[in-house]
C-alpha cells in the first residue's frame, strides 16, 4: 500500500481513505474503513470515463450484476454510487498478496497449493457461471491469497449473459493477453468457457511462475493462445491433465468448472484450506500484513467528499480512454503517460490560443512537491480531434491517443510539428524527396501474427535519405501504445521505405528492434508491411486522416 497523495481523496462516500493499494486503466483502488470499523477497497473510477453515459450506464449494470456474487471464494460488493459525479464502488478488503506477487519471476506455489487454488476458484466461477455472468479477466493479478483461500475479485468488467454483453460497442476484447481465451481474442462469443480457459492459465502461473503462453509482446502473446499449445511446465499428474483441459483450443472441449473443482478437491476446496494450504513464507507475509492493518489509521477529511477531487482534471467536453479493469494491474500492462499534443503551429487560433474545431481532453497527475522519486512532476494528455458541426462525445472503447516525439530541431511536439509538409524553403534538399502524396497522418486497422490487432496510424513530413520521416503509433486491443520512429531510405510514386526503430520510451511490452517498412500506393489508400517477426510481421490497409 503507498500513502495518499496531496491531490487524492481522503474520504470517498461514507470510507475514510487509508492508502492507495494500486490503479489500473479504469481507475484507482484505496484501502478505506467505514464509520463502524469495516475495512474495505474502494475503487474509484477515472474521472473523465464519468463524462460519458453509456460508460455510467455500463459501470452501473456491472455493480448491479457484482452484487449477485456473494460466494466463499470472492469478495463481496459492500456498497456502490454509480450515479456520483465520480462513480465508486466499495468491496471487502481481502488481506493477502495477490498470485502475481506471491508467484512469478522464478516463483512458484508448491503442488499442493495449486491445486487448493485450482479448486477454489473452480468453485468461485461455478458460483458466478450458476448466475448466468462470465468474469471475463481471470488472472494472476486478480487472485488474492488468504490464510482461508483464494479470493477471486474484480468484478467490474463481468456481464451479464443475458443481454448486458452487448452494451459495449467498441468491438474491443476484454482481458489480458495470455489469459484470453482463444474465441476472446478473436472477437467470439464469450462464455463462460473462457473463463475456465484462464483459470488454466492461472495454474499453469502458480506452478512455473510464468504464463503458458510466453512472450516479449502483447502480439506474440496472443498469437501463441490461438496457434500455439500450452507450455504446462513442472505440473504433472492430476493437476496437468486438468490444466491441459481447460486450455484446450475448442471452447466446447474444455471441462466446466464444477468438474475442474471435483477433479482437484472430491471433498471441497474447504476441506483443504482448513488443514493449511500456503507454504509458511507467505502464512507469515499475510499475517504480518494483516496486523499492521489493524495500525492504520487515516487523518479525518474536515469534509465528506465523494471520489477524488485534482488527481485528474478532464475537460467538459470530451472524454478519452478505453475499457479498464479494477485492482492491482501487471507491470508489463501498466498504462504509458503521454505528451500533450498541440494544435499545428500553422492553424489559426482564437484569443484564447486554442485551434477551432477542436476539443481536448486533458488529463494530469501531480503530487506533493515536497516528494522524492521523481514524484511532483505533472503529466498531461491533450488528445484534440476534429469535429463536422458540433462536437460529440468519444465513446468509452474509442482509444485514441497521440503520442508524438519532439521534432529533432525545434523541439515542438504535436501532429502539426510532425505530420504537416513544411514549406518549400524548409523541405530537404537530399537526392530523394516524399513525393507529397505520402505527406501527413494515414490510419487503419492492423493485422499482427495473422490476427485482427488493434490500429496503426502513420505520421510522415518530408524528409532526404537518412532523416527523421516521422512515426508509426501502434494501439493495441487493450490501448498500450507503441511507437515506431521511420528514417527515410527511399520514395517514389509507388512505394515508399522507410527504416523502422523501437523509441526507447516504449513500454516493456513493446516488440524491439528495427525492421523496414514498406508503404505502397493502392489508389487513394496505403498498404503497411513491415517484416518485423518481433511485432508479427504485421500489416495495415491505411487511409488517409482528414485534415482537422
Amino acid at each position: 500500500m503507498q500513502p495518499l497523495q496531496a491531490d487524492e481523496p481522503t474520504t470517498v462516500g461514507p470510507y475514510r481513505i487509508l492508502g492507495r493499494l494500486g490503479h489500473g486503466g479504469m481507475g484507482r483502488v484505496y484501502l478505506g474503513r467505514s464509520a463502524g470499523g469495516r475495512t474495505v477497497a474502494v475503487k474509484v473510477v477515472h474521472p473523465h470515463f464519468a463524462l460519458d453515459e453509456e460508460f455510467r450506464e455500463r459501470f452501473r449494470r456491472e455493480v448491479d450484476a457484482a452484487r449477485r456474487v456473494g460466494g466463499a471464494w470472492t469478495a463481496p460488493v459492500l456498497d456502490a454510487d454509480p450515479g456520483a459525479r465520480v462513480p465508486w464502488v466499495a468491496t471487502g478488503y481481502v488481506a493477502g498478496p495477490s498470485l502475481a506477487q506471491a508467484a512469478g519471476g522464478g516463483r512458484a506455489l508448491p503442488e499442493h497449493s495449486v491445486r487448493v487454488l485450482g479448486a477454489g476458484l473452480a468453485e468461485a466461477l461455478a458460483a458466478v457461471h450458476g448466475l448466468g455472468l462470465v468474469h471475463r479477466d481471470v488472472k494472476p493479478s486478480n487472485v488474492l491469497l488468504t490464510v482461508d483461500g483464494p479470493r477471486l475479485i474484480d468484478f467490474g468488467i463481468a456481464r451479464a449473459t443475458d443481454g448486458t454483453a452487448s452494451l459495449t460497442s467498441t468491438g474491443v476484447s476484454i482481458g489480458s493477453p495470455g489469459y484470453m481465451a482463444p474465441e476472446q481474442i478473436l472477437g467470439k462469443g464469450v462464455t463462460g468457457a473462457a473463463d475456465v480457459f484462464s483459470l488454466g492459465a492461472v495454474l499453469v502461473y502458480a506452478a512455473k511462475g510464468q504464463s503458458p503462453f510466453p512472450g516479449d509482446s502483447s502480439a506474440a502473446l496472443l498469437y501463441k493462445v490461438v496457434h500455439e499449445e500450452p507450455e504446462l511446465g513442472p505440473l504433472a499428474g492430476e493437476l496437468r491433465d486438468v490444466a491441459a483441459a481447460c486450455l484446450a483450443k475448442d471452447a466446447a472441449a474444455r471441462p466446466a468448472p464444477e468438474e475442474v473443482a471435483r477433479r482437484l478437491a472430491p471433498e471441497g476446496a474447504a476441506r483443504l484450506v482448513a488443514a493449511g494450504w500456503l507454504p509458511g513464507a507467505l502464512v507469515e507475509q499475510v499475517s504480518r500484513s494483516a496486523v499492521q492493518l489493524l495500525d492504520l489509521d487515516g487523518e479525518p477529511a474536515a469534509a465528506p467528499v465523494s471520489g477524488p477531487v485534482g488527481f485528474i482534471s478532464p475537460s467538459v467536453t470530451g472524454s478519452s480512454g478505453g475499457p479498464g479493469v479494477f485492482g492491482p494491474p501487471d507491470p508489463a500492462y501498466a498504462a504509458v503517460p503521454v505528451p500533450r499534443v498541440e494544435a499545428s503551429p500553422q492553424e489559426p487560433r482564437d484569443a484564447g490560443g486554442t485551434a477551432p474545431g477542436r476539443f481536448s481532453v486533458s488529463v494530469s497527475a501531480t503530487s506533493s512537491p515536497t516528494s522524492g522519486n521523481g514524484r511532483g512532476r505533472r503529466l498531461s494528455c491533450s488528445v484534440a480531434l476534429a469535429v463536422a458541426g458540433a462536437l460529440a462525445l468519444v465513446t468509452v472503447g474509442g482509444v485514441f491517443v497521440a503520442s508524438m516525439l519532439p521534432d529533432d530541431n525545434s523541439g515542438n511536439q504535436g501532429a502539426g510539428a510532425d505530420s504537416a509538409a513544411p514549406s518549400a524553403s524548409a523541405r530537404p534538399t537530399g537526392a530523394t524527396a516524399v513525393p507529397a502524396f505520402y505527406l501527413g497522418a494515414w490510419d487503419g486497422a492492423a493485422v499482427q501474427a495473422g490476427i485482427p490487432f488493434g490500429t496503426f496510424r502513420v505520421d510522415l513530413r518530408q524528409a532526404a535519405v537518412g532523416e527523421r520521416l516521422g512515426k508509426v503509433t501502434s494501439t493495441d486491443p487493450l490501448g498500450i501504445q507503441c511507437v515506431d520512429v521511420l528514417t527515410l531510405k527511399s520514395a517514389d510514386d509507388k512505394e515508399l521505405v522507410a527504416g523502422g526503430e523501437a523509441a526507447p520510451d516504449n513500454p516493456g511490452t513493446c516488440a524491439k528492434g528495427a525492421h523496414t517498412v514498406r508503404l505502397t500506393r493502392d489508389g487513394s489508400s496505403l498498404a503497411y508491411t513491415s517484416k518485423y517477426p518481433q511485432a508479427g510481421d504485421p500489416t495495415a490497409d491505411l487511409d488517409r486522416v482528414p485534415k482537422g
